[in-house]
């Protein structure tokens, strides 16, 4: 198994702490995309959305010890999947088997736990844009076979060392193409299959939800990107600080597009902006510099601003999955061809501001139209399958009372 040491004497104390307090950061991200969703929904589904993301962190956890991790991280004979028994259950791992994917000197059940949580959230991004309307064993069934065929293919691809696009030079430093891009277009696929809202409230219920979860999904992203060094070096440091300069960029090139747009500033906007840089910078937060990830996030509001406006045009993806964490993905993964620099990471590729070439453009492009491609279609497939043996979609009489109907439960009395 070329990712496994059973030599504890490689243990590093302060790299392996530094990567606990980033999986728990991580980890909050899910909890701050709840509240962040919740806040957006209508006060009779808040629970619905909520419980989706939350029932994400128990079932994905589940799934990624049983065989996600193998898949993404075992050792692969066509570049795509990893051996699902390599890791089975974390068999034959034991607190000092070290992992060897880096020079870091981690334990190898702390990489488990890292990326178990970029698990977790992803597919409960895909949750926002058919809030309201999915039934939830349904969303179980699509829980468990997206992640199992869109996103461990995705991370052995790119993230495992003899991925396929990884060998090829591809390059995604914390999930623009993983996370972002595949979540975006399984937005998209969904809000096609499922359908519009009968009722569609444009207005937040709670904007001092999602002001909190935005809060904690902003704060948990330097565990999401910094984290993403697997060790304290100088790119960890640069990672952390063009996550914060591309999402403050972000936030206010939102606002003043907003007030140029509708004429006043708008909270949510605001928020919405900050969440758009964060998901366009973490392709590259790694491997840019502290001025190229203020273009990023000025670049990130005006592309995803708009996305957002064509996109409510001609579907109802309900939170805007798509036009902010899709768009923003893709983004920022191309981005990564053009603002790369050796000068911020040496093992890094040369982009083409630095090289002068297109090459790392195109092969970012590449492999996002691949991501984007197959996650779009295999979630159209797995709804329609999955709506063979049992309706995706609630009663539309339903819709109102979605809470009480699936869960009998109500945030407000």
């Amino acid at each position: 198994m070329n990712e496994l040491l059973t030599q504890a004497q490689s243990f590093d104390m302060p790299n392996t702490a530094f990567m606990l307090l980033c999986s728990s950061l991580v980890m909050l991200m899910t909890p701050g995309l709840a509240f962040f969703y919740g806040g957006l929904v209508s006060k009779k589904s808040i629970v619905t959305i909520m419980f989706q993301s939350f029932v994400s962190m128990g079932w994905v956890a589940i799934l990624w010890f049983i065989v996600g991790y193998s898949l993404s991280f075992g050792p692969t004979t066509n570049g795509i999947i990893g051996d699902p028994t390599a890791y089975f259950m974390l068999n034959n791992i034991k607190p000092d088997t070290m992992y060897t994917g880096n020079t870091g000197g981690i334990p190898i059940l702390v990489h488990f736990v890292y990326q178990m949580m970029f698990a977790i959230i992803t597919p409960a991004l895909v949750t926002g844009a058919f809030a309201n309307r999915v039934n939830f064993i349904p969303y179980l069934i699509f829980l468990t076979f997206w992640t199992l065929f869109v996103y461990c293919p995705f991370v052995h691809m790119i993230w495992s060392s003899d991925g396929i696009l990884n060998q090829w030079g591809v390059v995604d430093f914390a999930g623009g193409i993983v996370v972002h891009a595949t979540a975006g277009l399984a937005a998209l696929a969904s809000a096609i299959y499922v359908g519009r809202r009968v009722l569609i409230k444009d207005k937040s219920h709670n904007i001092p939800f999602v002001a909190l979860g935005a809060g904690l999904l902003w704060f948990g992203w330097y565990g999401f990107n910094a984290g993403s060094e697997l060790q304290v070096n100088p790119i960890t440091v640069s990672a952390f600080i063009t996550t914060d300069i591309a999402a403050a960029f972000a936030a206010i090139t939102w606002m003043i597009i907003e007030i140029i747009h509708v004429g006043k500033p708008k909270l949510v906007g605001i928020l919405t902006g900050a969440v758009a840089g964060l998901a366009t910078i973490t392709p590259a937060s790694g491997y840019v510099s502290i001025q190229s990830a203020a273009i990023i996030g000025i670049i990130a509001s005006l592309v995803c601003y708009f996305a957002v406006l064509i996109v409510r045009r001609y579907l109802d993806d309900a939170l805007d999955v798509f036009g902010v964490h899709g768009i923003g993905g893709m983004v920022g993964s191309i981005l990564v061809g053009v603002f790369a620099a050796t000068l911020w990471n040496h093992t890094g590729p040369s982009g083409l501001l630095e090289s002068g070439s297109f090459v790392q453009i195109g092969k970012q492009l590449v492999a996002v139209a691949i991501a984007a491609t197959w996650s779009f279609i295999f979630t159209i497939v797995l709804l329609w399958s999955i709506n063979k043996i049992t309706p995706v979609r609630v009663n539309q009489d339903q819709e109102g009372t979605i809470d009480d109907t699936i869960f009998g439960e109500n945030a407000y009395e």
